[in-house]
Order: structure tokens, then sequence, then C-alpha cells
């Protein structure tokens, strides 16, 4: 059974981050019902939601947009993260190594604040544990690897959080779930719906139109372009 809360004094933090980790403590788990709970024989695996802050936008969060290869999660935006390694001393070293060889970010600057509950992704057969961080002090980041990653981008919560940018997509396989259109980027599925949570935890979820459904292949050709439907 995996653990969740705070890793760090909430007190310590910045107002704007400080009571997102207290949260982490005390978590309506129905909010994550529609993952399913760890799986037997998975890999263990980590993502880092990274929340830094800038003066000209207030908190935000780094994501990456996956290189297309084919593979199951190919071509979709992603928080940094992977399968764990034998040198891993759990999640947090996970998340933090993964980042790094992802995004070149400096780990110096990178703050694990809170753990979020592990949850299984059947597509890919891992048991992914989502650290949260604090980018205390933000460095350059880039695509280091063409072959795993197309970019990388730090968008804004209140970009995230902004109805007009919320909406949710419909698989032709029968899978309908959130999704935040981005500049060049729709966020969807398993990201999606730890973004959701998380803007729920962090009291920036602001009440959107849930009966907007618009097909995955249609919105992501728009937002590619540019365009929001």
């Amino acid at each position: 059974m995996s653990t969740h809360g705070p890793l760090v004094d909430p007190g310590g933090l910045p107002d704007w981050l400080g009571p997102v980790v207290a949260a982490t403590t005390d978590l309506d788990l129905g909010l994550w019902k529609r993952f399913a709970a760890p799986g037997p024989g998975a890999r263990p695996a980590a993502v880092l939601m990274l929340l830094g802050e800038t003066a000209a936008h207030g908190p935000d969060l780094l994501f990456q947009l996956r290189a297309d290869t084919g593979g199951n999660h190919s071509g979709q935006v992603a928080f940094p993260g992977g399968g764990a390694e034998p040198v891993d001393g759990g999640p947090v070293d996970t998340a933090v190594r993964e980042a790094v060889e992802e995004t070149g970010l400096d780990p110096a600057g990178v703050r694990p604040v809170a753990l979020l509950p592990t949850l299984h992704v059947p597509v890919s057969g891992f048991d992914v544990t989502p650290v949260l961080a604090h980018w205390a002090e933000p460095s350059p980041v880039r695509a280091v690897d063409a072959a795993e990653t197309q970019a990388v981008a730090r968008i804004p919560i209140s970009h995230l959080a902004d109805p007009a940018n919320r909406f949710r997509v419909a698989h032709p396989g029968g899978y309908v779930g959130p999704a935040f259109a981005a500049p060049g980027m729709l966020i969807w599925g398993f990201t999606a719906g730890l973004l959701t949570m998380l803007l729920a935890v962090g009291g920036w979820e602001r009440p959107w139109d849930t009966g907007d459904v618009r097909d995955l292949d249609a919105a992501w050709r728009a937002v590619g372009a540019g365009v929001q439907s």
C-alpha cells in the first residue's frame, strides 16, 4: 500500500504552495477513483510535478512533450518521469533523476515537498507515484534527447485553470476524460487526470464546461495548429 503526504513542513513554503502540501495529508481518495489501484507485478515509476513561480505569471508547472516514436505515450504531454532503476532509493529519486535526464534541470534547485497516492497505468504496466516538488531555484531546461522529448515548457497554473482552456476529449476506443489546451500542446490522459486533481487539491480549480466533449484527434490537430475550437 502506498503512502502519501507532506515531505516537509508546509509552513516553510511559499504562501501559494504551503496549503497545497498540507492538503496532501488528508486527500479525498474519491478524487483518484477513476485510476486503478496499484497492480500486482507492475513496475514502479514516478513523475515529477514541479511547481515554480514567475513574477509575470505566478505559479506554474513543468511539462514535457514526448517524442513521437509510436509507443504507448509517444507525442503526448507528460510530467517528467519514468521507471525506477536499481540506483533509486524511492520515488523521489526516480522522479528527480528522470527529470534531470529529460529536461536538463539542475536538481540542486528542486525541493521535493509531498507524495501523492501511487496509481496504476494499465496501458504501460507501471505503478506511478506522483512527486510534488518546489522549484526553489529554477534553472534552464531543454529537450535533452530528441529521441525521448520534443520540447519542454513551463505552463502557468492560471492558464491551466482558465475554463476557456478546459474541455473533455473522446478517444475512438471509448475513453472520455479531461483535457487542457496549452500553446502547441494538448494535455490529456493520465497527465490530465493528475493535473485535474492537483487543481482541486490546490484550490485553483474554477467552474468549467464538463459537457464540452471533443473528438481527440480533432482537438489534437486544433491545439497543434495553435487554434482552440
